[in-house]
């Protein structure tokens, strides 16, 4: 029942202009106000980095630190043409692209909320959203053919043009930006939406000293340094992206490395292949993907120094085979948008294959009961982060906040166990867990002994429905290419009966040809428990 262990030290960032040791200030304090654009951007030109590369963009090349400065100053100039107020929240629909970066960076300056969403939710997705946050600007990354009935509209367009010119556009009107106050440390400066892998997305609003408090924590940890190029696969409109690509990046005066159009193997296997980043950021499931393309050694994965994964757990195997053929370090992460971004992480020097970690620094991680109440060691239960990167709350949603935000801090969703050492193991979702003849299993118990199957490349395990109307276990199986569904199938019947005790053996068993997925790669275990009900 004891708190998780954190790091003993905070393993500060030795970015540009912050000696290795030193925790970076919360930003420049304009009064009460933080200013998020100085600590990210700023304070690296007046130590006379301007000309470092922020962003690799597909369609730009390299950006430096100034040109991403100059834009998002004539991004703010533009808010204050259109005589939007600080304050004012926009929802950016977030391309992977310097554009995206540019305009969030200039609604700080001005003192606005930037509200990042997917592309992927299309026009008919993106108007309840927009609705739901009370947006009042619209950032799109191209002029769209019919624009929004309501609100200011922006794009990523004119930011490209100034880039390409070598200045702002002028239609941003460069020369009305000023600093705004900027934000106060309890004041909401970022709104995320949850990825939706248990349902409809909800809004959670961030505030500026969480952000400051994850780079001095979490950033701290990753320790990335002004020589590091960041290839992230996650996209910016997710938590894990945005912290990787935009959050973490800047604040080291590092590179980061931008796939822009569709992120899957290919893309991904090219951007390794072109830029030799030192640090990836994916999923267990891509990570898999490329181990079957990659061999010890190859130079498209030789400048790695580490690999971090997240998104769902990885498992030990999996982990191994990372390392082995990357040759770099595996950083397992846990977070959840409910706390800013990672809030448990495996030391970049300390392997620890299958499990979750440790708290970061300035995290307090427990195991707790469904009564909130502290369980021991080896006990599963729900995680529950308390510390400065727990959110302020969901938006307008007073039901969800006293279920997510109570015993001072946060449940991030997830079922872990606790070692006797500190260190926690991710189990599942909370909402997957399974009710076997009263025996609460996680799925990921099944999946495990499933995988030992030769021929299998992936699989998920949800709850379904018996002919009784009793909850049991269904395994949704992906077979390899060509492989023989008859004999997978009976190798699968020997495997659960041999290693799983009765209650445990899945009652049904569905071949695909492969698992839905939200936007950010993890399974989308809600519409697998629709098809196996």
């Amino acid at each position: 029942g004891r708190p998780a262990a954190p790091y003993a030290g905070t393993g500060a960032s030795a970015s540009a202009g912050r000696p290795a040791g030193a925790p970076v200030s919360a930003g420049i304090d304009r009064g009460a106000g933080i200013d998020l654009m100085d600590r990210l951007v700023g304070r690296h030109l007046a130590a006379g980095h301007g000309g470092r590369t922020a962003y690799l963009d597909p369609g730009l090349g390299a950006v430096s630190y100034r040109e991403l400065y100059e834009a998002a100053r004539g991004y703010a100039g533009a808010l204050l043409a259109h005589g939007v107020a600080p304050g004012a929240r926009a929802l950016v629909v977030a391309e992977d692209s310097v554009a995206t970066v540019a305009a969030v960076l200039g609604l700080w300056w001005h003192g606005c909320v930037p509200v990042p969403v997917s592309p992927m939710l299309g026009e008919a997705g993106l108007a309840p959203v927009a609705a739901d946050c009370a947006a009042e600007v619209v950032h799109l990354d191209t002029e769209p053919a019919v624009p929004p009935a309501a609100g200011v509209l922006l794009t990523g367009d004119a930011v490209r043009a100034g880039i390409r010119t070598g200045g702002p556009n002028a239609a941003n009107r460069p020369d009305l930006a000023r600093p705004s106050a900027g934000h106060r440390p309890g004041q909401t400066a970022l709104i995320q939406y949850t990825s939706g892998s248990t349902g409809r997305p909800k809004g959670v609003r961030h505030a500026t000293s969480a952000i400051t408090a994850m780079l001095d924590g979490f950033g701290g940890l990753l320790a990335l340094g002004a020589d590091d190029i960041v290839l992230s696969t996650a996209r910016m409109s997710f938590g894990y992206g945005f912290g990787s690509s935009v959050l973490c990046t800047l604040d080291a005066g590092a590179t980061a490395v931008l796939i822009g159009g569709a992120v899957d193997l290919h893309s991904v296997r090219a951007a390794l292949r072109r830029h030799r980043p030192t640090v990836l950021c994916s999923v267990p499931r891509l990570y898999a993907a490329l181990l079957d393309t990659l061999r010890p050694g190859d130079e498209a994965v030789a400048a790695l120094r580490l690999c971090l994964t997240a998104g769902e757990n990885c498992p030990a195997d999996l982990n191994h085979r990372i390392q082995d053929v990357f040759g770099a370090p595996v950083m397992n992460c846990l977070g959840a948008t409910e706390v800013m971004h990672v809030v448990v992480a495996t030391p970049p020097d300390r392997a620890m294959p299958g499990r979750a970690g440790l708290a970061v620094p300035g995290t307090t991680a427990t195991v707790r009961d469904d009564h909130g109440r502290p369980v021991p060691d080896g006990t599963e239960g729900r995680l529950h982060i308390a510390g400065p990167t727990v959110a302020l709350g969901y938006l307008d949603r007073p039901d969800d906040d006293r279920a997510t935000f109570t015993d001072g801090g946060a449940y991030t969703g997830d079922l872990v166990r606790r070692a006797a050492d500190g260190t926690l193991t991710h189990l599942c979702r909370a909402d997957d867990i399974l009710n076997l003849g009263g025996y609460k299993v996680p799925p990921a118990e099944i999946e495990a002994v499933l995988r030992t199957v030769p021929g299998l490349r992936d699989c998920a395990v949800v709850g379904g429905l018996d002919a009784d109307g009793l909850e049991c276990a269904v395994a949704f199986v992906v077979p390899d290419a060509g492989a023989d569904e008859e004999t997978i199938r009976r190798a699968l019947r020997a495997t659960v009966r041999a290693d799983l005790a009765l209650y445990k053996r899945p009652a049904r068993v569905e071949f695909v040809d492969a698992l839905p997925s939200t936007a950010t790669g993890k399974v989308a275990a809600y519409r697998l428990r629709e098809q196996a009900s």
